[in-house]
């Protein structure tokens, strides 16, 4: 089995618990700890993956084929959708939204858990206040 398939199923094996754990934890606010590890790693493997393949494949992977576009097409509205329910939450903390969507948008899955570790973040100091 080559390295792509491994990091394939590793992702596969982990939706399922991750998934789970998303319905059944009952806090209201989320962990920043966890959200910013997450941003931080995937950012890793992120330059890692640029240093060693180029920017350039990013773009050929979603324009060689309908796959490639199909993919593009969900990572944009996923993401959207993830802003879309996020910004109510970050308004009602301060967050100005202009500058996390940019790095959304440039970013994608990695600006976004940023964007929500700080949004959890407030959301927490908020209720120490309270």
């Amino acid at each position: 089995m080559d390295i792509y398939t491994s990091l394939f199923l590793i992702g596969a094996i982990l939706i399922g618990p991750i998934m789970i754990s998303i319905i059944v934890w009952r806090q209201q606010v989320g962990s920043p700890v966890v959200a910013s590890t997450l941003a931080l790693t995937f950012g890793a493997f992120t330059v890692f993956t640029i240093a060693r393949e180029g920017i350039e494949q990013a773009i050929l992977n979603h324009t060689a084929n309908f796959w490639g576009t199909q993919v593009w097409y969900d990572l944009i509205i996923a993401t959207s959708i993830a802003l879309f329910l996020i910004a109510p939450r970050a308004r009602a903390t301060g967050m100005k939204l202009w500058p996390w969507a940019i790095f959304v948008a440039l970013t994608a899955s990695i600006g976004l858990l940023a964007m929500i570790a700080r949004l959890f973040w407030l959301e927490q100091q908020s209720e120490q206040e309270s």
